[in-house]
């Protein structure tokens, strides 16, 4: 973590402002002389000689990220403005100078609060309060700054299906509306947290309010020597000073080829600078490092999310917030050599050409800007090349973005696996078939496009017969995105492969370090002693990400047992991981990453101590209460952990996954008519979770249900039809009741996910109408 001490350090700073606003405190860092660390300078000395691009970057999103609460920055109504939701109703008004809402605190009941920021500007505004601590925090009441034609000019709730009431961590003043982590890195320039753990409190500081010129380019001040001819500068590189070069375009030109259509690049594109300061903001990722040095890959800093199930849907297509990068590398374009500045300009942020037309600068009009292409009249919605190729998704409620992993239309996956395509996003009336007949009566074919994965994810998903060889291919194909091979390895945990198994040898040597980071991952589940061999080189990766997901795989490794160079390298790349998650110890998800590296390395005072702490930061962390729980479980203090989940159940009563480990608590104490309960409420709760329902069958059947565990595990295995738990208790619960019948069918599919499964091809051998009890 980074200090204020070593932040301030002393012939650092020429000028210190303070503005002390409310409680809280943000640094505002002025100019410096050349020092051998550069510097952030601030956007008017970068302003003083390019004018040009000051005056394109002025009133950009960039400029307007985050703002002083004034006349000029506000757009919202307060006029005495009220908006009501779930019973509260929240008033917005002047006082002198100030901008003021009336609205629910953390006590529940109405308070004045002060704004103090204005956060983004379209299509929507949020605003930010001080509250004690340190902390800003923004409100989950926002301003609709769209046109009131388009339906905006008006308060609206960022979530209006749910009831927000304190101590829920979505409310206002809940840990997760906190701009310190959640929003400040990305909002403003050379941003500090500055957190205290011991005091619980944060001093965060930045270079500038906004994102400025030196968020993307890098503190300026070897730059403005090299300009004044000041100081060392004449021992400054031919880089004149810059922190980073962002010329991924410089000398670059598009050329289209009239047989085709399409663009080449004059030359391949041999760097990611650009791509890589992008995806600092631009990237669903979290923070693992701070004192970021630009231009250098993303992983060294950040760890970005790959194609994960929760995020993306199985052929890539966005789902959750994930922002463009993890979309923009799994395109054709970014493996053809376009970067972010091809089609948006980088400081006004605007596209480099309107509508269609930007897609022409590499695509030929007569080819694609033509009915012929896209079948609709020209000028039509339909027309639109964003329209069919990069179909938005709505988030925060009026927020349409678009996903940028820019693939064609695919109606048969649809069909096929139930995910989403752009034609019935327009054409929401007709069916998916409809589309697809379409498509082939238009092009003669099933067009596939680019993305070949949606098939192999949604086997994995579904733990399908085949999935683990299809993953295997997939991340050895590389013909495929980088991130999409990568999620193919790391999917390869929930089969705990070899650690000799070579594609993930494989994957451990790859040029990508989401790929190699992946190969870590894959062995999470496998022996760590036989993976040391394996992963041993990447505890000394070029990248942070790297290091710290093998430090973290590798952690159970008894150190006096193994070679001393690995030893040394397994506690470096461990103490970066322990730093990492120490850099965000205000979150209850890093102290819990902390319990369990203590867990792996035997030390359990330390997990408990840790998980404490998530749950003093975050009551309503249930992974905390759950794994705190099993923690006394495993130490003998069984009364300890019901303690702990039903103090979890006060703030969470219907949370499946306390409800499920109560019951096993309440099984493991012998009170099974309470256990039964609540596995039964756990599993209605959360059908997406086969174990729930299998563990509540098993104690049906424990009961002398063995009917009713039957029927629980027939209404599951219909959402998961290859859960080898279910279909091995089916089978002999089904064998105990004389259906053998069913069983059969049962065990057919079992032995589809476990073929050399000596003991299936036996029963399955057996005359369905015999004697002898397969159970037994």
């Amino acid at each position: 973590m980074v200090s204020k001490a070593q932040l301030f350090a002393p012939g650092v700073l020429r000028d210190l402002v303070l503005l002390v606003l409310g409680a809280v405190t943000i640094v505002f860092l002025g100019v410096s002389p050349l020092v051998a660390s550069p510097t952030f300078v601030g956007a008017r000395v970068c302003g003083s000689c390019h004018q040009d691009e000051l005056k394109g970057w002025t009133g950009s999103h960039h400029q307007l990220a985050m703002q002083p609460a004034n006349p000029r920055s506000v757009l919202g109504n307060f006029n005495h403005a009220t908006f009501s939701s779930f019973a509260v109703t929240s008033t917005f008004f002047r006082r002198g100078a100030k901008f003021m809402v009336r609205t629910d605190g953390p006590d529940g009941r109405l308070h004045d609060y002060e704004i103090q920021y204005t956060f983004g500007v379209f299509p929507l505004q949020q605003y930010l309060v001080a509250m004690p601590g340190g902390r800003l925090q923004a409100l989950g009441i926002a301003w609709d700054s769209r046109s009131r034609q388009a339906g905006g000019q008006r308060w609206f709730f960022l979530y209006p299906d749910r009831k927000i009431r304190t101590p829920d961590p979505l409310h206002w003043t809940g840990i997760d509306q906190t701009w310190n982590y959640m929003c400040a890195d990305c909002h403003s320039t050379n941003v500090r947290k500055n957190y205290d753990e011991g005091k619980r409190t944060y001093s965060t500081a930045f270079a500038e309010i906004d994102v400025s010129c030196e968020s993307c380019h890098g503190p300026g001040s070897d730059h403005l020597a090299w300009t004044q001819k000041r100081g060392d500068s004449k021992d400054l590189p031919a880089n004149k000073g810059l922190t980073v070069a962002l010329e991924d375009r410089k000398g670059v030109a598009w050329t289209i080829d009239p047989a085709t259509g399409n663009a080449r690049r004059s030359a391949p594109r041999t760097s990611q600078s650009e791509i890589m300061v992008c995806a600092r903001c631009h990237a669903r990722r979290g923070q693992i490092h701070e004192d970021y040095v630009h231009g250098q890959p993303v992983g060294d800093d950040y760890r970005v999310a790959l194609l994960d199930s929760d995020l993306y849907f199985p052929d890539g297509q966005i789902r959750e917030e994930v922002y463009e990068y993890g979309s923009f590398v799994q395109s054709r374009m970014f493996h053809e050599g376009v970067t972010c500045s091809d089609c948006h300009e980088p400081h006004g942020l605007a596209l480099r050409a309107d509508g269609n037309h930007v897609c022409l600068q590499c695509h030929a009009a007569h080819k694609y800007d033509a009915s012929g292409h896209h079948f609709h009249k020209l000028g039509a919605a339909g027309s639109r090349c964003v329209e069919c190729h990069m179909p938005t998704r709505t988030y925060m409620v009026i927020d349409a973005r678009r996903d940028h992993s820019i693939r064609i239309p695919r109606p048969d996956l649809t069909l096929q696996l139930g995910t989403p395509n752009a034609c019935n996003q327009c054409h929401a009336d007709k069916s998916a078939r409809w589309a697809l007949d379409a498509l082939q009566k238009w092009y003669g074919h099933t067009p596939d496009g680019f993305q070949h994965y949606a098939e192999t994810f949604h086997a994995a998903a579904e733990n399908a017969p085949g999935a683990e060889r299809a993953l295997g291919e997939l991340a050895a194909n590389t013909e495929q995105p980088a991130i999409a091979r990568a999620t193919a390895v790391s999917r390869l945990a929930a089969y705990a492969p070899s650690p000799t198994k070579p594609v993930v040898r494989a994957a451990a040597i790859d040029q990508s370090a989401l790929i190699r980071r992946a190969a870590a991952a894959a062995l999470s589940n496998s022996d760590p002693q036989a993976s040391a061999s394996t992963l041993g080189s990447l505890l000394i990766d070029p990248l942070r990400s790297v290091r710290i997901e093998t430090a973290e795989v590798l952690a159970p490794l008894d150190a006096r047992a193994a070679d001393p160079r690995l030893a040394a390298d397994l506690e470096h790349a461990t103490q970066e991981y322990i730093a990492a998650q120490e850099l965000n110890a205000d979150r209850p998800e890093s102290h819990l990453d902390l319990a369990l590296l203590s867990a792996k390395r035997k030390d359990l005072k330390e997990a408990e101590a840790q998980l404490k702490d998530a749950l003093f930061l975050d009551p309503t962390f249930v992974p905390a209460a759950v794994n705190l729980a099993d923690l006394y479980r495993s130490l003998g203090r069984e009364a300890d952990g019901e303690a702990t989940l039903r103090a979890a159940l006060q703030h969470s009563p219907s949370d499946p996954a306390l409800l499920y480990a109560l019951g096993l608590s309440m099984a493991r104490q012998g009170q099974h008519v309470k256990a039964l309960d609540l596995l039964a409420t756990a599993a209605s709760g959360d059908p997406r979770n086969a174990r729930y329902a299998y563990v509540y069958a098993v104690a049906l059947n424990d009961a002398g249900q063995t009917r009713a565990a039957i029927d629980t595990l027939e209404r599951s295995i219909k959402s998961h039809p290859y859960d080898r738990d279910s279909l091995a208790a089916l089978i002999i619960y089904l064998d105990q009741t004389r259906m053998r019948g069913k069983a059969f069918l049962y065990a057919r599919r079992l032995l589809q996910l476990e073929p050399d499964n000596r003991g299936l091809r036996r029963m399955l051998d057996e005359p369905v109408d015999s004697e002898k009890s397969w159970s037994k």
